[in-house]
């Protein structure tokens, strides 16, 4: 589901639980991989063996690098990349009927329409989502990144970034149209298959049921193979090299991506294990 780029059971039984959590050892440092959902609730409790991780690691690696945004640099890139050219309107690109599925769709979740009017597509589908998410009672601010992020600096652990925010943002830009558009109609059009979604994702997520998460993420690629393949697939092997270079390093390090970057067909987890490397699921 779209829903996952950002960006969200055959597993473990009772007796053997497991998490959205991984490791390979070096041959003198552990690199664990954790699973991100980006979006929790504030009451949301993390299991152990995830504090463990964080603890065992005297280095974090995230998406981008978190401690170091820059509020300033953040909103420049964002408009620059999210915002149409001037005379442009998102409503010409999407024709009155769409726009106005667009429009009942803002209300709901609680945006004025009209300011939706200039963005690109995919920023108004990602903006839809997130309200969608907080609507839900979830908030990027409870999410896995930003609880880490918090205690890293106050321990002052180093964060580095597998991307920075441009690279990021940029693929969602570079789409092609039609793909934005895919996006921003999948955003609008099932609210109540949205919501369902989300709840089997983060039910699979604190399960750590690899199947399940696996098959939602090839729901996706079925559905939307043009959009899945750049944002989730091609970034995991634009990873792959920076992930075994902390191999062998003095330091345990903590490797945070969103979890359907660590399973199923040419994840990360996939494709460490292609190159003959033991991951071990905790």
């Amino acid at each position: 589901m779209a829903l996952c780029a950002l960006w969200l059971s055959a597993g473990a039984c009772a007796a053997e639980q497991h998490h959205s959590l991984w490791s390979l050892q070096g041959k003198t440092n552990t690199v664990y991989l954790l699973g991100s959902v980006h979006f929790l609730n504030e009451s949301e409790q993390l299991p152990a063996a995830l504090d463990q991780a964080y603890k065992d690691a005297e280095v974090l690696l995230m998406e981008i690098d978190m401690d170091d945004l820059d509020p300033a640099e953040t909103q420049q890139v964002t408009l620059e990349l999210g915002m149409l050219p001037a005379g442009e309107s998102l409503e010409q690109q999407l024709g009155k009927p769409t726009y106005s599925k667009l429009s009942t769709r803002a209300q709901e979740v609680g945006i004025d329409p009209l300011l939706l009017n200039r963005f690109k597509p995919w920023f108004a589908a990602m903006t839809l989502v997130q309200l969608q998410l907080v609507k839900m009672g979830l908030a990027p601010t409870s999410g896995i990144e930003q609880r880490f992020t918090t205690r890293a600096v106050a321990d002052k652990k180093p964060i580095h970034g597998l991307e920075t925010l441009r690279e990021q943002l940029g693929m969602l830009a570079g789409l092609p149209e039609r793909q934005q558009r895919e996006f921003l109609l999948y955003s609008i059009e099932d609210t109540d298959r949205i919501a369902e979604e989300i709840d089997e994702l983060l039910s699979a997520w604190r399960r750590g049921d690899s199947k399940a998460l696996a098959e939602l993420l090839a729901e996706g690629f079925e559905q939307y193979p043009d959009l899945y393949r750049p944002l989730t697939t091609d970034r995991n092997r634009r990873w792959l090299g920076q992930v075994e270079r902390l191999l062998d390093d003095r330091d345990d390090y903590l490797v945070i991506v969103g979890t359907l970057h660590l399973v199923g067909k040419d994840s990360l987890i996939d494709l460490l294990e292609n190159k003959g490397h033991k991951v071990t699921q905790h």
